[in-house]
């Protein structure tokens, strides 16, 4: 360790949820002790927030680990997040790390590094999770074009496949004073848009006996930003209310993310999911018929247990005549503690990642049908980053769009015609 201010990497793996908290967690820190500096900097402290959706996802966070250690041999190592809070002792075996925090002890990290001498047995504090109501506070800050806000944390829905409500525990939420306060709090920054983030955001109201479209209409008050995006919601919690407001064009974008991961009722009900695609399908349809140009993605899993090449086909029938702008497609992988984990008839490596690059493909013919549908049409762009050549945003339904670079754009927002589709996939903008 230095003299002066400890250097401190703050690195984040998985949702965008986690960015947000990481944010929140960095700001404790305080700046007359600690220097943050980028992750691939050599750094006396390194803080890595964990993923733990996925076996791949586990792999990667252990991958970071390995790599802050060679890194900077001497240096004091944390980790915490959902695989800390899962696998502590997986973490803790890792030769080199120091500290272990899971999901109730991880905002208060500072408290935790009194002491930054390097461990010969490492410190874990990973504790059961209690039914508590506290929902910790958290949105990010540092680019001064788009903020995330958590709203909500935790799961009640218990799906078999995953491990959110393991790691994160039960759903809750503040309420929505405090969460305004925090809106207008990030208004200060400079920030022009919000994206309204959780576990699983439309669930927001079970703590304090309010609702998501009550938050969503305060939240639209806030003077100073322009433009709210919702990250994901369930297609049971998509109330016609809610497209309603967004349809009114008021800071809402037109841009939504909905779950669906199987077009086959069967696998569905497997999977414990609480809708059918028929409410899938009606949420879509109501979405399109009052906002025509609005972006929709959705998530689908691939290789669930029992899946068959009849069930496959469904969802993909299915999500072909969607109107849909994209897809996340995700590969099952099975964890340890939920109830897939110990289902039988295991769909094989070569078949899941045929059934993926299916609808990988599906996905970018979905994009380009979308572009072109957007041909013409005059919008308005939030510019983020640029390159030497280009500078890049996006349109209110979640189009990417690029234009020659001019670093006064950023964290401007223009009205554009989108008047061609870029090699990259990306709408070439000229400003209006």
């Amino acid at each position: 360790m230095n003299g002066g201010r400890l250097k401190i990497v703050f690195h984040t793996l998985g949702c965008k949820l986690n960015y947000t908290e990481t944010s929140a967690i960095s700001r404790s820190f305080p700046e007359s002790r600690f220097e943050r500096v980028m992750a691939d900097s050599k750094a006396d402290i390194y803080v890595i927030n964990t993923c733990s959706v996925t076996g791949a996802a586990e792999k990667k966070c252990r991958q970071a680990i390995k790599k802050f250690i060679h890194r900077s041999p001497g240096a004091f190592i944390a980790v915490t997040g959902c695989y800390a809070q899962l696998r502590p002792q997986d973490i803790a075996a890792i030769p080199g790390v120091d500290l272990v925090l899971g999901t109730n002890e991880k905002f208060d990290l500072v408290a935790y590094m009194k002491n930054l001498s390097k461990r010969d047995v490492p410190e874990v504090h990973s504790s059961e999770l209690p039914e508590n109501q506290y929902c910790h506070p958290a949105f990010s800050v540092g680019d001064r074009t788009r903020s995330f806000l958590k709203v909500q944390d935790g799961c009640d829905y218990g799906c078999a496949y995953c491990t959110v409500p393991l790691a994160r525990g039960n759903s809750r939420n503040q309420d929505i004073a405090s969460l305004k306060g925090e809106a207008e709090k990030i208004a200060q920054t400079g920030t022009k848009e919000i994206v309204i983030t959780g576990v699983n955001t439309g669930d927001f109201g079970k703590t304090t006996g309010e609702s998501f479209i009550l938050l969503l209409k305060e939240l639209i008050k806030v003077h100073g930003i322009e433009r709210y995006r919702i990250s994901s919601i369930e297609p049971n919690l998509l109330t016609d209310e809610i497209i309603e407001l967004i349809a009114e064009g008021n800071k809402l974008m037109p841009h939504l993310h909905i779950p669906l991961q199987s077009g086959s009722d069967r696998i569905l009900g497997l999977m414990k999911r609480r809708y059918r695609r028929e409410m899938f399908e009606r949420s879509i349809l109501s979405v399109k018929e009052k906002i025509p140009l609005a972006g929709i993605g959705a998530d689908v899993i691939v290789g669930f247990p029992g899946e068959t090449d009849y069930d496959f086909e469904e969802t993909y029938s299915f999500l072909r005549d969607m109107p849909l702008s994209y897809l996340h497609v995700f590969t099952y992988s099975a964890r340890p503690g939920t109830v897939a984990y110990s289902m039988r008839d295991r769909t094989t490596f070569r078949v899941k990642e045929e059934r993926s690059k299916r609808l990988i493909a599906l996905s970018e013919e979905k994009h380009l049908g979308f572009c072109r549908l957007n041909l013409g049409k005059i919008s308005e762009v939030l510019f983020e980053s640029g390159s030497r050549k280009m500078i890049t945003g996006f349109t209110e339904n979640y189009l990417k769009a690029e234009h020659p670079c001019d670093y006064a754009m950023r964290g401007r927002i223009k009205k554009v015609l989108l008047k061609a589709v870029s090699a990259s996939g990306n709408m070439t903008a000229e400003i209006i």
